[in-house]
């Protein structure tokens, strides 16, 4: 693995100034550019290499971190300046990048290898960059005609940044991304933004879940339009379908709202209704439903909306085995963990004297999440751990003081 021993940095915001402190910190000499003088010398404060100059030798690769809708202009400018550097980018939209370059730049493309880390946080510039943002994250690298030697140049430099190379078509790329974070993206935002409106003791109950839904819909609102727009043939189906399915949901909640028509019946869901791209059918069954069945003796028992109710078990099932398919820990197959729940008293010192105790146990957390109670002085550290360790550690830091408890799942 060849590291190169100069790099340009082209654009310092999260990704591009993470990616220089991780370059800088492996001995490579980094120099960084920014259509903002300011951004580039913050980054170089932060340790990132140096603001770059005419002066400066010839690097041996260009990463170009800039905004989606100036990419190929920027792109093409460094394959014109360095004529014998590799260039590489960040974006995360591939095809039209792919075909720009292609459409400007000729055989000069070959030295081009189209890149796209994924990583990133809610927060964006170089203030919340991190050297080891790339760890244990996968790295797609779309070649698509580029020389085999420049493609071994990016391969090489994910790799080092502790990032799993993927190889795919640009097009193939797009279609991914549309589907695990971009759609996600708009619909963490359409969520969040019906909070705007309400009142504050009603927001004030919010909990994990709306925090997990909502966690990304904090990202930047430029970026994110540029990303949509660059995006926007792959995106659009897929909203497409969201929005069938919620209409399906909508649908099915007016059925229930309404209490269906004089007869019994529903309406628009008698005999084999279709709702959206739902069918359902909604005769009596000819064996009675069992609460295992249905979750509850009533989810199918109102002879007035069968059918609605049917469609709301049926999306909420359907989350449930897409979000099975979501890779588990280093791409391996996702495993269902035991959820062990500490009582934290919100006083210094405390998360690191129960992190301490669980590391003595020698029981391996799987995942975290701490959740605050605006009631109390207290939070709730929910850790995931196999199944077969988990009363053994509610036992152990029990033992130690905690109150901890095996968290019950439905």
């Amino acid at each position: 693995m060849t590291l190169p021993q100069r790099a340009r940095v082209v654009g310092t915001g999260l990704l591009g100034t993470s990616l220089a402190l991780a370059l800088q910190a492996r001995g490579v000499d980094v120099t960084l550019a920014d259509t903002s003088p300011t951004a580039a010398a913050l980054a170089s404060d932060m340790g990132a290499g140096r603001v770059a100059h005419t002066q400066d030798e010839a690097p041996d690769l260009v990463v170009v971190a800039a905004p989606p809708d100036v990419v190929v202009d920027v792109v093409a400018a460094e394959l014109t300046a360095w004529p014998d550097a590799t260039v590489t980018d960040v974006t995360s939209v591939k095809n039209a990048v792919v075909e720009g370059v292609a459409r400007r730049c000729g055989a000069e493309r070959r030295r081009f290898v189209p890149g796209h880390p994924m990583a990133g946080r809610e927060r964006s510039g170089a203030v919340a960059a991190r050297s080891d943002l790339f760890e244990g994250r996968t790295w797609v690298i779309c070649p698509d005609g580029a020389d085999d030697a420049r493609v071994a140049d990016v391969t090489a430099v994910a790799q080092v940044c502790g990032a799993h190379v993927v190889t795919m078509s640009p097009a193939a790329h797009d279609e991914a991304v549309a589907a695990v974070s971009h759609v996600p993206q708009v619909a963490a935002s359409l969520v969040a933004a019906q909070l705007r409106e309400l009142p504050d003791d009603a927001v004030a109950l919010s909990g994990q879940g709306v925090r997990d839904v909502t966690r990304i819909a904090a990202s930047d609102p430029m970026l994110w339009t540029q990303i949509l727009a660059g995006n926007a043939a792959a995106v659009l189906p897929l909203l497409e379908g969201v929005r069938a399915s919620l209409d399906d949901v909508i649908h099915a909640l007016s059925v229930i709202t309404s209490g269906g028509d004089a007869s019994g019946g529903t309406r628009g869901l008698a005999d084999a209704a279709v709702i959206g791209s739902t069918s359902v059918a909604v005769t009596a069954p000819a064996t009675p439903v069992t609460q295992d069945a249905v979750g509850t003796r009533d989810a199918l028992a109102t002879p007035a909306t069968p059918g609605a109710r049917a469609v709301l078990a049926q999306t909420i099932a359907g989350g449930q085995e897409g979000h099975a398919r979501i890779p588990g820990k280093h791409g391996a197959p996702a495993q269902a963990y035991a959820s062990v729940a500490v009582v934290i008293p919100d006083e210094p010192g405390a998360l690191g004297r129960v992190f301490t105790d669980v590391g003595e146990t020698g029981i391996s957390v799987e995942d975290m999440r701490l959740e605050h109670d605006d009631a109390v002085a207290a939070g709730l550290l929910e850790l995931s751990v196999v199944p077969l360790r988990a009363q053994t550690l509610v036992s152990a830091l029990s033992a130690r003081g905690w109150a901890a408890h095996l968290v019950e799942t439905a």
